[in-house]
């Protein structure tokens, strides 16, 4: 299947796409409660998309693992950018599930950065309970894959040794476009990943070539923390980063950036400027009030 989420006067259901129709399956709590399994009436009708006002397909209590410098050539990046060695085990920070947003959803640049940085990932949603998962069954537990943009403040990244803040801005983690089950996906470990700003490639890539497989990840993750059903793991970028570029580029107002998962679809995001954002959410207040 391929899933898609959307708000009914606040409350997160979900549903399969195909093509411009969506069949209910219940609410989003429901849902990851259940197994990944539908659990909504029988022959409900399916709805149009296009009247749908789409939400993350996770629960809003949902954590986010990412995992840090995991391809080679990101690894040299770092290295030679911030003199940062590369992980002998998984380097993983945390993302508050606030932070995540879906495809064209514009995100805004803090006012104190110069611009945002690209991180085109694959990541893995979880659909069932698991701690002290083995690499030879941490696949068991992942309900299914999709496209993931670590979009980075990097100013305040690297004003500290920690990541939080910096891997948190406001509206920074563009995920989607859909959450496609993991029978669908033939093999996890050999998709091709890419990064296009306004039109141009950044980023091409593909996951045959982590440092640690997610597998591995979520057998590190568990020897220390529960994973629960709707969790996201995020499993890292490839080269190619804004950041590391010589000279610098970055995310402004008025770009368009996208990333791009085999056999899962793109995630278009407009940058935009913090004051533009206010006046959007200041707009939406007014409609709803």
């Amino acid at each position: 299947m391929r899933l898609i989420a959307y708000s009914d006067y606040g409350t997160r259901l979900i549903g399969s796409i195909a093509g411009d129709k969506v069949t209910p399956l219940g609410t989003v709590t429901d849902f990851y409660r259940n197994g990944g399994e539908e659990v909504s009436a029988e022959n409900a009708a399916p709805l149009k998309l296009g009247d749908l006002e789409q939400v993350p397909f996770v629960p809003e209590t949902s954590r986010v693992f990412c995992v840090g410098i995991n391809y080679k050539e990101h690894a040299v990046e770092a290295k030679e950018k911030g003199g940062i060695d590369e992980p002998k085990v998984p380097m993983v920070f945390g993302r508050w599930a606030s932070t995540l947003v879906t495809d064209g959803t514009p995100v805004p640049v803090p006012p104190k950065e110069p611009g945002l940085d690209w991180e085109v990932e694959l990541a893995a949603v979880i659909k069932s309970e698991v701690f002290g998962a083995t690499e030879d069954n941490a696949l068991e537990h992942v309900l299914g894959y999709t496209a993931f943009n670590d979009l980075s403040a990097r100013e305040k990244q690297t004003e500290t040794m920690q990541f939080t803040l910096g891997k948190n801005a406001d509206r920074s983690g563009p995920i989607g476009p859909v959450l496609v089950t993991a029978d669908e996906i033939a093999d996890p470990t050999n998709l091709r990943v890419r990064t296009r700003v306004n039109g141009e490639t950044m980023q091409d890539s593909n996951t045959s070539l982590l440092i640690h497989s997610l597998a591995k990840i979520i057998a590190s993750i568990t020897e220390t923390v529960t994973l629960l059903p709707g969790d996201v793991i995020a499993t890292g970028t490839p080269g190619g980063v804004g950041h590391a570029m010589d000279p610098v580029r970055l995310l402004s107002p008025g770009d368009v950036v996208e990333v791009e998962v085999e056999s899962i679809g793109i995630v278009r995001t407009p940058i935009i400027s913090r004051s533009d954002y206010e006046h959007q959410i200041d707009a939406d207040a007014t409609i709803s009030g």
